[in-house]
């Protein structure tokens, strides 16, 4: 018997998708549920042309839906012209991106370091900030229940120490206070701690809103102590929560801050913006990327952010997260809805939020249960009140069968 021809091989591990043995994918993110193929808007078809409706956005990422005409049309006319070059060259769409970038969040004048993901950002920004600091004042404090990354860096920045056993010891220097608790955060500065890291809305951590007396008195402790202030923006920037950043809502100033995830609307493609004073520090050679900034990533992030800025996307969040918030209140078994714009969590009157999200998921709509009671929606920013609409009523059709014992019936 002869062994089969890698052609055949390759064949039939195509055919065979993600079923059995034959697919070589690690599977730490577990079983996946569905095999997606098609997307448009809030809209998103399986692999048997099952119709969902995505109100998670790949974790607020297509923040303007699926294959937005904008983007695609970007993305298709830059890939038939030029896709990389490396940094040691510039590209069309690097300084238009920067510039909005730097319009957007305001206040003093500022600088992009272009990244590829979320925690590159981090990790780019915790070096910046290292640098600016000096020897002996390279700690970063940050919240518990936060989330900044999966590199060791960045999952040692992260406030939730479940995740950090399976690959202890992590890089020293990490430490961690109370969210939303200011005297945690001002009896935890050292001589050491030259860098504050926040979220000003956790999201993975649970949608867990910051008041803005914690997030003004940390500005001031970071003022009183010359400690940089970084705000990872990666899940919370770009209109997410009703203004362009979030750290918007607490009429603060930080000294760098990270985004990725809306940046390209689907395209991969990180960035830190900083201070121009604090962006000095990094000096030829302190920090590189291969694909960072290259020219279809730029491309994508270009026509995202003329599109977000020609509708003032911001505004339109603000207004249709209030609306949706109103809608998920009157749904069977919602205690509470908080989060800001349309970084929403739902917290339900007992335990049942992971059967609900799956049968949700059965249902035809995408949200995410972030615990036993807590469920999380971040739908495009530009969805229709038609499909507004409809998905919260596929959600309050599954929390109506909830029963006692926190299955769905």
């Amino acid at each position: 018997m002869t062994s089969p021809t890698p052609a055949e091989t390759h064949k039939g591990a195509v055919a065979a998708g993600f079923a059995g043995d034959m697919c070589p994918i690690v599977p730490n993110y577990g079983p996946p549920p569905a095999l997606f193929v098609r997307g448009e808007g809030t809209e998103l078809w399986d692999a048997s042309d099952k119709r969902y409706l995505d109100f998670l956005t790949g974790l607020a990422v297509v923040s303007l839906g699926h294959s937005h005409p904008a983007v695609t049309e970007a993305i298709t006319a830059q890939a038939g012209k030029l896709m990389h070059t490396s940094n040691l060259y510039a590209t069309e769409h690097q300084a238009p991106v920067a510039v909005a970038i730097d319009q957007l969040i305001g206040g003093p004048a500022g600088q992009v370091l272009f990244q590829n993901s979320g925690a590159e950002a981090n990790e780019a920004a915790i070096k910046l900030a290292r640098k600016v600091q000096g020897r002996g004042r390279h700690k970063v404090l940050s919240a518990f229940r936060s989330f900044h990354g999966r590199t060791l860096a960045t999952l040692a920045a992260t406030g939730q120490p479940e995740k950090h056993e399976p690959f202890q010891p992590l890089p020293e220097g990490f430490i961690h206070a109370e969210w939303n608790n200011l005297e945690a955060f001002e009896q935890a500065i050292t001589p050491e701690v030259g860098t504050i890291l926040l979220e000003p809305l956790q999201g993975e951590g649970g949608v867990n809103e910051a008041t803005k007396e914690f997030f003004t008195g940390v500005r001031a402790l970071c003022d009183t102590h010359n400690i940089t202030l970084i705000l990872d923006e990666i899940q919370t920037g770009l209109g997410r929560t009703g203004e362009w950043f979030g750290f918007q809502h607490f009429g603060i100033e930080p000294d760098i801050v990270t985004l990725a995830k809306a940046l390209g609307n689907g395209m991969p493609i990180g960035a830190v913006w900083a201070r121009a004073d604090v962006a000095s520090a990094f000096t030829g050679g302190d920090h590189g990327s291969t694909f960072a900034g290259q020219p279809l990533a730029t491309a994508a992030a270009r026509a995202t952010l003329d599109t977000m800025i020609e509708a003032d996307i911001a505004a339109v969040a603000s207004e249709t997260g209030a609306k949706l918030s109103e809608l998920l209140l009157a749904l069977p078994h919602v205690a509470s809805v908080r989060g800001l714009g349309m970084l929403l969590a739902i917290e339900l009157d007992q335990t049942g939020a992971k059967a609900v999200g799956k049968a949700a998921f059965d249902a035809g709509l995408i949200v995410n249960a972030l615990s036993d009671t807590a469920i999380r929606l971040a739908p495009p920013l530009n969805i229709s009140a038609a499909h507004l609409a409809e998905g919260v009523a596929i959600l309050g059709d599954q929390l109506a069968k909830l029963t006692p014992e926190g299955e769905v019936g």
